[in-house]
């Protein structure tokens, strides 16, 4: 996922020169909110059956912000317990009220049914977050589902009547709805319906519908008459009765207009009417709430239960030079000896789960060419704990998971060239490939099935061994460090130096790339079950081929009879030394002369709508669904995968990329590529795409010439901008372009940012830091013989000395970090008053 915004590429020595800001420098300066979320779709079990014969359904998950889907699974046929596995993460460039889960039941000829739902409230997400956990599905009913805000404007006025009596009367005014959800796709057409509701009335009135938009300007007034009659004297007529005050309440209902359909409810608020008691008027935004009888049947069905693994994370990224001290201490850590003493390896000693860690600090120590000499030392650590050689490296270590981060960022290039070719032909083929005899279907030849397995895996076997040109260098260098210190490990074993390697390229690397190729970008969609059945059978035989033990000693893995058999048909001479010679070239120190530079690096592609550029034949530009692709060389659309392009961008032509306002077509999600020629005017799928397509084009034309200052948000239609009205279609820009993106396109690294996630880790484990403190002074005090476990047994401290002052450090530069993150909560929470369109007011206000 790429940044929101440009990091400082300061060198580590920069970072210790850094002076400290003067307090309250933050207030004048941008503090970027940054949202992620990053997990896992385990499961679902116990899904309602169909009540006909054929019990089974074909199964998908899909995430939604609100009602807007971010990410689907693959559908999983026939099960009612489908098992999904599927890891996701992206930014979150907007704010949202809900995080859902849907599970779908897939139909081919009519519209997917939604089974049940899992809906967390963005609070709550802290408290599921790092730990696997079972939800229980929910009903799902059309007064459920709802997103949006109401902008609302209440007054009470006194009139006089014509025969003196005094009456008065409810002014209530709607001017507008923001973020309401798409509907089929499309824009809405909202409108509202105002009611004032009391125990003996019921007065509606309706607002003027508004065509294909989410964010509608009402701007409508209604009045309504609040006073008893005039022969209720006991108090004063000049006054609301408390009686009234108490029951009256106005309730506005958004709607979609569904012309020759049934309209759908979209929310209602809820607003008492003695919110005036103190006040002459009161105004605020709302938060758009489900129907007081949605979700709420009296009884339900057990529709199943889903286990998911979440982490939402919030950071609050502060200006650069605050990060300084942190940064430094940080990159200080391969130089730390014993290097479980240095910060970054007490961060993964600490944090509940060493994923948090490993994420942050790979990326933050790659972009300071820190990464090789830390990897290498904790590497060595783990080396040392390691009594057999055919088990190296297998755990899942704060070595191996540092490794396994480091390939995913920075051999991302290196899969697409080395494996997507042969994947894209696998999954467009329709080659069975099942050598089980229990799975073979009726008709399937076993023997034609093992010869196209076999084609596949010599096809993959064969350009991966020939791809060590292609290799990244931070990959080689790592690999010769692992291949040197296996072989000090284990003198008088001839095969660790390649198992060493080969536990990570093939196992970590190749082999799971080939069983999920859509996690890795390798592929658009996610493949069909008996595609998934072939990528696995051949990750387990590339898997296998790979292990130098496997290959050397004759002997396979397999537990399974029938891959036992079919790999017998690479246990040969050539396999072995074809593995030896790509091992040996990986994990050299020699230059190796690239082609790298001529070939352009695919970075990212997908299907999205385009506006056409020219006029159709009734003179109408209309929207068309194109397949886009981005290399570092050029932006290009085609009608289908792999077909000609239809239109080509060199990106050296791009001279800005921009979000484009729903107001110029009445759709969301749409950004601009800004060229030598006509805008580009795009679509996407959905807020998360949009805003991926948006960092990955800035990134690429960044250091362009002749960049733009300023463009247009909207777009020039019938003779005129529609943001600023100019009629000139060169006309300069009204408003200033956002800010670039780092400009490394193929390592997309925003150090402040995973700087503010690692003090936010340590911010979090300040309680186990004060164990590991407490840990090295029981150790310093007492030197003999630990005669039992207890608390301080599973911190690995090997110089108690050394770690309690790099403990101390942490501790130190953490509470500096502390006061500018309390001055801007304080700030913000004072400025974003309640009701304001920022913090809008959830559910009823008394």
């Amino acid at each position: 996922m790429a940044a929101a915004a440009p990091a400082a590429a300061a060198s580590s020595d920069a970072a210790t020169a850094t002076a400290e800001p003067e307090a309250g420098d933050e207030d004048s300066r941008e503090v970027r909110v940054l949202q992620s979320l990053r997990g896992k779709i385990c499961e679902a079990k116990n899904l309602l059956p169909y009540l006909g014969p054929n019990k089974m359904r074909d199964c998908f998950c899909t995430i939604n912000l609100d009602q807007e889907e971010v990410y689907r699974t693959q559908v999983v046929e026939k099960s009612l317990s489908p098992f999904f596995s599927e890891e996701f993460y992206f930014e979150i460039p907007r704010t949202f009220q809900y995080l859902s889960f849907y599970v779908y039941d897939k139909n081919v000829l009519q519209r997917d049914l939604r089974i049940g739902k899992v809906a967390i409230k963005k609070e709550d997400l802290c408290n599921h977050s790092g730990r696997e956990t079972w939800f229980s599905l929910q009903p799902i009913d059309s007064n459920s589902e709802v997103q949006g805000k109401v902008h609302l404007e209440l007054k009470l006025n006194e009139l006089i009547t014509e025969n003196g009596t005094v009456c008065q009367q409810l002014v209530v005014h709607v001017k507008a709805c923001h973020g309401l959800p798409l509907i089929n796709g499309q824009s809405c057409d909202p409108y509202a319906t105002v009611s004032l509701v009391g125990p003996s009335r019921n007065d509606q009135k309706k607002t003027k519908v508004k065509k294909k938009t989410s964010n509608p300007q009402f701007n409508e007034i209604f009045y309504f008459e609040v006073t008893r009659s005039s022969s209720y004297t006991r108090k004063s007529q000049f006054q609301v009765e408390e009686e009234d005050i108490e029951k009256l309440e106005i309730r506005i209902d958004l709607w979609n207009n569904g012309n020759l359909v049934q309209d759908v409810f979209l929310g209602e608020i809820k607003v008492p009417v003695n919110v005036l008691r103190n006040d002459a008027s009161h105004q605020a935004w709302y938060l758009l709430q489900p129907r007081d009888n949605g979700n709420k049947s009296s009884k339900t069905d057990d529709l199943g239960s889903l286990r998911l693994n979440i982490c939402y994370t919030e950071d609050y990224v502060l200006p650069s030079e605050y990060y300084g001290p942190l940064k430094t201490l940080l990159l200080k850590s391969p130089d730390v000896q014993p290097i479980s003493a240095s910060s970054a390896y007490i961060l993964g000693e600490i944090c509940r789960d060493k994923n948090d860690a490993v994420l942050p600090l790979v990326r933050l120590l790659l972009h300071h060419d820190k990464l090789v000499p830390f990897a290498t030392a904790v590497a060595e650590l783990d080396l040392k704990d390691t009594q057999d050689a055919n088990t190296i490296f297998r755990g899942n270590s704060l070595a191996t998971r540092c490794l396994d981060e480091m390939m995913k960022i920075v051999g991302r290039h290196y899969l697409k060239v080395t494996l997507k070719p042969i994947l894209d032909e696998i999954c467009e083929s329709s080659k069975s490939c099942e050598i089980d005899p229990i799975k073979l279907k009726e008709g399937d030849n076993v023997e034609n099935n093992k010869e196209n397995l076999r084609y596949y895996v010599d096809k993959l076997f064969s350009t991966i061994v020939k791809s060590s040109m292609s290799c990244p260098t931070v990959m080689c260098d790592i690999f010769y460090s692992l291949r040197q210190m296996a072989t000090q490990r284990f003198p008088n074993d001839p095969h660790v130096q390649y198992s060493a390697v080969s536990s990570f390229v093939f196992l970590r690397f190749f082999a799971v790339a080939v069983v999920s190729p859509h996690t890795f970008h390798l592929r658009p969609h996610h493949p069909d079950p008996q595609t998934v059945r072939t990528l696995t059978l051949i990750s387990k035989t590339i898997q296998t081929l790979g292990s130098w033990g496997s290959l050397s000693k004759s002997k396979s893995s397999f537990k399974e009879t029938f891959m036992c058999e079919f790999f017998k048909m690479f246990q040969e001479e050539g396999y072995i030394m074809a593995v030896k010679k790509f091992l040996d070239e990986i994990s050299s120190t020699e230059t190796k002369v690239s082609s790298g530079t001529s070939e352009p690096v695919h970075l990212k592609e997908g299907e999205m709508y385009k506006r056409a550029q020219g006029r159709t034949r009734i003179g109408k530009k209309n929207f068309k669904k194109r397949w886009f692709c981005l290399t570092s060389r050029e932006l290009t659309y085609h009608k289908q995968p792999g077909k000609d392009a239809i239109y080509t961008i060199p990106v050296k032509n791009i001279l800005a990329v921009e979000k484009l306002e729903e107001s110029s077509f009445n759709k969301k999600n749409m950004f601009q590529v800004i060229h030598t020629e006509k805008p580009l005017y795009v679509q996407a799928n959905n807020c998360v795409e949009a805003n991926e397509w948006i960092d990955v084009l800035c990134r690429v034309s960044r250091c362009n010439q002749n960049r733009l200052s300023s463009y247009h948000p909207s777009a020039y239609l019938n003779g005129n901008w529609l943001c600023c009205l100019e009629t000139s279609e060169n006309a300069l820009g009204c408003k200033p372009c956002t800010a670039g993106v780092p400009a490394d396109i193929q390592i997309d690294i925003d150090e402040d940012r995973e700087t503010e996630r690692i003090y936010s880790l340590f911010t979090l484990s300040l309680l186990k830091l004060q164990k590991m403190e407490e840990a090295c002074g029981t150790i310093a005090v007492y030197q003999g013989p630990q005669k039992e476990p207890d608390d301080y047994s599973k911190f690995v401290i090997e110089d108690s000395v050394t770690t309690f002052k790099t403990i101390q450090q942490i501790k130190s530069v953490v509470e500096k970090l502390d006061e500018p993150h309390e001055k801007y909560r304080k700030k913000r929470s004072s400025s974003a008053k309640y009701g304001s369109k920022e913090n809008p007011i959830i559910g009823k206000t008394f």
